[in-house]
This record gives structure tokens, C-alpha cells and sequence, in this order.
């Protein structure tokens, strides 16, 4: 259905990517609220002829999704917005923002059911489970299972966390109506009312799915590293500039799906003419742009490549930190030397969480430098890489 819906108002062959997100968006936002209004009506129908708590309370767990729909399409509407003076950056960081008010909205409703479930428990009555309820929740079901199944597809594809954490909320309520499916068949068939028992596991999967769904888009608002395939194809297209030798600081800022700019410093030869390694920057800027999409800014960074002395030191220096730990890599490597002594002067980068602490690597490195010579002295900068 949202292939054909997509098709008839969309025409997906003709739009720009950041127009397409934001229609799909939209769409599948307008949808949801529809369906889950109807679904709403059936079941509180249902629940209301059968007198039972789990139904209605799914019921109202369906208009509290209807609300969340409309949170999804408001979102991308306003994220499709374009950068102003006072967003530079553009909009893109209120689909996180969407898609945390969905997940407050699953959480919320996963109390409110606990809570009607445990008077359940507490208040026990018999329910009526005739087989127009029972065919509603069958219908209700599958109706959900589709919506988790449309959201998740298209979420992955546009890397949308709001449509992911409504494709969590809509798995969830699939399986709390088979929940409630289940003891509807039970009190007919055996007479045992465990109504509200069913309610309280409904609401604990409700709340679980909340609070998963809420991490997925926190994670991004505070900020999170790159993935190692991003980082890759940033490393593969620079470093297939002969003129650059290798690179490091790599800075992935996020700003919302479409709306990354990174910033990175590209080792070139110190021996290098200035106007034509500036240009051959540019060239490296401008093809991120095209092919990845992002607005780079890249710090270039001579070392000297024509004394033998100094790239002999680094590759003996990089082997012995490395000796230290496989995870530690050095650069910005260059050599100052003077009357009575060397430095040896460049930057160590560990990963978070490293066994070491920051004076105990530092301490470790100048021990080991000064084994290559008595006369060396490290000058190193302990930090963290950003990817």
C-alpha cells in the first residue's frame, strides 16, 4: 500500500533525495495515523461489547500510536526545513527529536496499562469472547505487524530513527494484542481470568520497547561515533590522492540524516609546493562533497618525507609503541634536534576505556623512545580518535 500511496503522490523517479525523505516521512506518518485510528474504533468496540480491560486499554494504546504518528509526520515536516540564520545546520536533528517523543508516548502508555492491569488483577470479572471480538484482534494484529513491517523497511532505508521507533512501538503492539488474543481464548475456553495478567506482561514488552526505542534516538542527540563503513569510504577516497600520505583527527559531525560535515588532517611532504597541495585539498573537499555528501574541512599537515634519519626514527618509534599496545598509533611524528639532545615530538591516540591511563602510556612511550637513544627525548600528546 505505501509503494502505491508512494507512486500516486511521491513520484519517487523525480524528487531530490532530501525532498523524497521528507515525503516518505510524511506518508508514512499521515498512514499510520489513519490506521491506527480505525484501530482504535475496532477495539474499543470490542472491548467495550466484551468487557474486557486488556482490549480497551490496547484500544487506547492504539490512539496514544495515532498521537505518535502525527509526532513522526511533524517531525519530517519540520526537518525538511532549509538551514536559516539561526539553524546554519539545517533542521535534520528534529527527527531524533520525533522520534524521542515516540518513544516517551510508548513508555507512557506502558504505564498507564501496568496500572489498569494490576485493578484488573486486583478487581477480577468475567469477559465475553465472542468471535467478533476474537476476529477484530486477529484483523488488529496483522495490521500491525504490516505498519512495524513498512516502517522498519523504509527506516533502514532512509536511516530514519523516528521511523524505526515507530516500527518498535508497532511490533510491540502486535504482540501485546496476541497477548491479549490469548487470554480472550483462554477465558473462553477454560473460564480462567487472567485478563489483567496478560495486561501487566503487555505492559512490561510496551515498556522495554520504550525505553530501547528512547536509547536509539538519545544515543544520537548526545552524539555518537561514525560507523567503521562511513570512516572507511572518508579514508578511501582521500588517501586515493597520491599527494596525500595519510591522515588523522577525523571528526564526524552529525547534524541529522543528510546533514554530516567532517574535518580531518592530511599529511602531505613538507617538500611539497604550498599553492599545489592547497589545490589538491580543495579537489579532496569538493569530491566528499559530491560523492558522500558531506562538507569536509581538512588541516594540512607536512612531515618531512626526504630525510632518512627522521622516517627510520618513526617507523622504529611506531614498532615500539605498538610493542606497548597494538591499539595506540602515533602521528604528527617529527625531530627538533640541539646541542645536548633530541625531541622526538608527536601525538599518541588510545581508545576510550584503555587499560592505561594517560601519564602511564606517556611515561611508558618516553621509556621506550629513550632505549633507540640515550640522547632522545619524547615529546608526546596523549588523546583520543573521534571514530
Amino acid at each position: 500500500m505505501i509503494s502505491l500511496l508512494a507512486r500516486l503522490f511521491l513520484k519517487p523517479e523525480g524528487r531530490d533525495e532530501a525532498a523524497l525523505r521528507k515525503g516518505y516521512g510524511i506518508l508514512c506518518g499521515a498512514v499510520g495515523i489513519g490506521l491506527n485510528i480505525l484501530l482504535f474504533a475496532g477495539k474499543f468496540f470490542a472491548g467495550t461489547i466484551a468487557g474486557s480491560i486488556a482490549i480497551t486499554a490496547d484500544a487506547f494504546n492504539n490512539l496514544s500510536d495515532a498521537g505518535s504518528s502525527f509526532v513522526t509526520l511533524l517531525g519530517f515536516q519540520l526537518a525538511g526545513q532549509k538551514p536559516d540564520s539561526d539553524h546554519p545546520f539545517g533542521h535534520g536533528r528534529i527527527e531524533y527529536l520525533s522520534g524521542l517523543a515516540v518513544s516517551m508516548l510508548i513508555i507512557l502508555m506502558g504505564f498507564e496499562l501496568a496500572k489498569s492491569s494490576l485493578d484488573k488483577i486486583l478487581h477480577p470479572a468475567p469477559v465475553d469472547s465472542s468471535w467478533l471480538v476474537i476476529a477484530i484482534l486477529c484483523v488488529s494484529i496483522c495490521v500491525k505487524l504490516y505498519m512495524a513491517f513498512y516502517n522498519r523497511s523504509l527506516g533502514k532505508k532512509l536511516n530514519a530513527p523516528a521511523m524505526l521507533a515507530t516500527a518498535a512501538d508497532s511490533l510491540s503492539d502486535s504482540i501485546a494484542t496476541t497477548a491479549v488474543l490469548i487470554a480472550t481464548l483462554v477465558g473462553r475456553f477454560s473460564g480462567l481470568m487472567i485478563d489483567g495478567w496478560c495486561g501487566i506482561l503487555v505492559a512490561a514488552f510496551i515498556l522495554w520497547s520504550g525505553f530501547n526505542a528512547a536509547k536509539d534516538t538519545v544515543n544520537p542527540l548526545l552524539g555518537t561515533p561514525p560507523t567503521h563503513e562511513f570512516v572507511d569510504q572518508i579514508k578511501n577516497l582521500v588517501m586515493a590522492h597520491p599527494a596525500i600520505i595519510g591522515i588523522h583527527d577525523l571528526i564526524v559531525h552529525d547534524y541529522g540524516p543528510g546533514r554530516v560535515m567532517i574535518s580531518l588532517h592530511a599529511e602531505v611532504s613538507a617538500s611539497g609546493n604550498v599553492l599545489d597541495l592547497h589545490d589538491e585539498i580543495d579537489n579532496v573537499e569538493s569530491e566528499l562533497r559530491e560523492k558522500l555528501g558531506c562538507e569536509a574541512v581538512i588541516h594540512m599537515d607536512p612531515i618531512v618525507t626526504d630525510d632518512g634519519v627522521t622516517r627510520e626514527t618513526r617507523e622504529r618509534v611506531a614498532a615500539l609503541v605498538h610493542c606497548i599496545d597494538d591499539e595506540i598509533n602515533i602521528h604528527d611524528f617529527r625531530m627538533v634536534a640541539g646541542p645536548s639532545h633530541t625531541n622526538v615530538i608527536f601525538d599518541a591516540v588510545v581508545p576510550y576505556g584503555f587499560r592505561l591511563t594517560d601519564s602511564e602510556v606517556e611515561e611508558k612511550i618516553k621509556t621506550a623512545v629513550r632505549t633507540l637513544d640515550g640522547n632522545y627525548f619524547a615529546v608526546v600528546k596523549v588523546e583520543r580518535s573521534y571514530t
